[in-house]
């Protein structure tokens, strides 16, 4: 197989394809892909208070956090916007955060800012650990992984390849945006929140305590609506060329949200995520940049 590298964006450096996507996107739905995720960043979080603290401060529970799970989370500002997302899971004696490389740095410095007197260590592990897509049917968080020592990464690709095959970001990009799952920072912008996303009771528990941001989550959840919602697009696909990320969507003259991730998947043809206004008709034909796309609900108006 030869690989093709993606060129751009946060995934830059890692596989995106070996020449047939169609066939990896059917072995992936079969639960017998697995591919390397070596790219993205670590951050250890460790300590006696590491999960009380973190259950303060992100929007997940995690309280009584079980190891060897994996789940989503997400911190904001206090205006209730996402600021960071990030998949994790604990192994007893610490708790590993997986998130895109450019907001590593970023989570770093906010996580020691608010360490106070408390018993946690945070330190970026991405020269130690990597992290891997393990063989197996896809989950809600996009999973399943493996956190592997990179010293043992050869190995374990190896173990991999014994019983599955390896897939690039083209095959996990398609699954993602016909799941519905955002990517922050290329489906979402500076003024995102949860309840616009589809991430309320999987990224965000609606039943634990103040964190940050929570006041506009539950304002908007209770009393309210979103002022945009997450779609999926389907897009013409007599298309060469695929819209960009951040391209306008428009509706006739007005632009009423902008893509994000765009995709070609095995069965639904090229599809993308995008955020619109709530008040964009559910049946209005859509175009982006001279290519037409009609919309599936994801977060309800």
């Amino acid at each position: 197989m030869t690989a093709v590298y993606v060129e751009e964006g946060p995934d830059k450096g890692a596989i995106w394809h070996f020449g047939e996507p169609a066939k990896e996107q059917r072995a992936l739905d079969e639960g017998k892909a697995w591919a390397d995720l070596s790219h993205l960043s670590v951050v250890a979080v460790s300590g006696d208070d590491r999960l009380k603290w973190l259950h303060d401060l992100t929007t997940q529970y995690l309280n009584d956090f079980g190891a060897g799970i994996w789940t989503s989370a997400l911190i904001l500002d206090p205006q209730g916007h996402v600021e960071y997302q990030f998949n994790l899971v604990d192994d007893g004696a610490t708790t590993w955060l997986v998130l895109d490389p450019q907001f590593a740095e970023g989570l770093i410095t906010y996580l020691n800012r608010m360490r106070f007197m408390l018993r946690v260590e945070v330190r970026d592990a991405t020269s130690e650990y990597a992290v891997m897509r393990a063989p197996g049917t896809p989950t809600e968080i996009g999973g399943p992984f493996a956190l592997v020592p990179r010293a043992e990464l050869e190995e374990m690709k190896t173990a991999f390849n014994s019983t599955a095959t390896q897939v690039g970001t083209w095959v996990l990009d398609a699954e993602r945006v016909a799941a519905g799952r955002p990517r922050h920072g290329i489906d979402t912008d500076g003024k995102a929140i949860p309840n616009e996303l589809g991430l309320l009771n999987n990224a965000v528990h609606m039943n634990k305590g103040c964190y940050r941001g929570q006041e506009t989550v539950a304002k908007v959840y209770n009393l309210g609506k979103p002022p945009r919602r997450l779609v999926m697009l389907h897009l013409d696909g007599h298309a060469v060329v695929m819209p960009a990320p951040g391209t306008p969507v428009m509706n006739g003259e007005v632009q009423v949200g902008f893509l994000g991730t765009v995709a070609r998947h095995h069965e639904l043809g090229p599809i993308a995520l995008a955020l619109v206004k709530r008040n964009t008709p559910a049946d209005a034909q859509l175009m982006v940049e001279g290519v037409a796309a009609s919309q599936e609900i994801i977060v309800e108006a």
